[in-house]
């Protein structure tokens, strides 16, 4: 099957296989952290492959060694300062837009490290696959913040009130068996073939009827949907009210010198 390159701005890789759209996250110098250029280029990413008729499935990856960082700490640190590039804090809100909003089949192929939003954005997936070596944590008490993306939410809906309470509570590391156990992913597989083989999954997706999928993932996203919002307001609501304080601006100044979230 031929592959196609799709015009692409900022830190993304955009190929189509088929029916098929692969969008890689592609700042590997910064473990693909999401700064607001690469906020921008998830989105349009979203963005143009719902419009795009010729798109029935997208796959999300990382390259590199990780799947994605997370937030970018140097970013998130000069926002809290009130220091922040434009557009710094829209980004986020405009990519959870776009994922709510995503009414096409929609998978994770996690290579290696998950941080953070590289771990909550999973939620949103409806199919995720992880490389045997993937280790997912969520380190939000450790920066002083609280639950992002919908996660207090969508983790106890993935993996059950307690499970999502200890990963959420503690940020431990999530291994690639128990992101499978646990309902994170559909399954793991060497990181080799991560994929190839999660391509292979999306394209057994694509066969389907495209207006039948979109039929399906509407009706996944309209059970949800006011749930999902007022997770999200809360934990907004949450984030102001606790950006300001002295513990968490300790907090990521104690994270962002040590770089010890991934």
């Amino acid at each position: 099957m031929s592959t196609v390159a799709v015009p692409a701005t900022g830190p993304v890789i955009v190929e189509d296989h088929g029916t098929v759209r692969l969008v890689t996250f592609d700042r590997p110098e910064a473990r693909n952290a999401f700064n607001v250029a690469m906020y921008e280029a998830v989105t349009n990413a979203l963005v143009t492959a719902k419009e795009d008729d010729a798109v029935q499935v997208v796959v999300l990856t990382g390259s590199g060694s990780a799947f994605s960082a997370g937030q970018d700490l140097k970013e998130m640190a000069a926002l809290v300062a009130g220091d922040g590039p434009p557009g710094a804090g829209e980004g986020f809100r405009g990519l959870m837009d776009a994922l709510g909003g995503f009414d096409k089949p929609l998978l994770a192929a996690v290579n290696g490290v998950g941080v953070g939003l590289g771990f909550t954005i999973l939620a949103h997936c409806d199919l995720v696959v992880v490389s045997d070596d993937a280790r997912l944590r969520v380190p939000f008490a450790e920066l002083g913040v609280p639950a992002e993306a919908g996660s207090s939410y969508l983790f106890p809906l993935r993996m059950g009130a307690q499970r999502a309470a200890e990963v959420l509570f503690t940020g431990k590391w999530v291994t690639a068996e128990e992101a499978v156990t646990s309902g994170v992913a559909l399954r793991r597989v060497a990181p080799e073939a991560l994929v190839a083989e999660t391509m292979a999954l999306a394209r057994t997706v694509a066969a389907g009827s495209p207006q039948s999928l979109r039929a399906i993932k509407a009706l996944i996203l309209a059970s949800h949907a006011d749930a999902l919002a007022a997770a999200r307001r809360r934990e907004d609501a949450a984030f102001a009210a606790l950006v300001g304080s002295v513990d968490n601006a300790a907090a990521l100044g104690r994270i962002e010198s040590t770089g010890r979230l991934a």
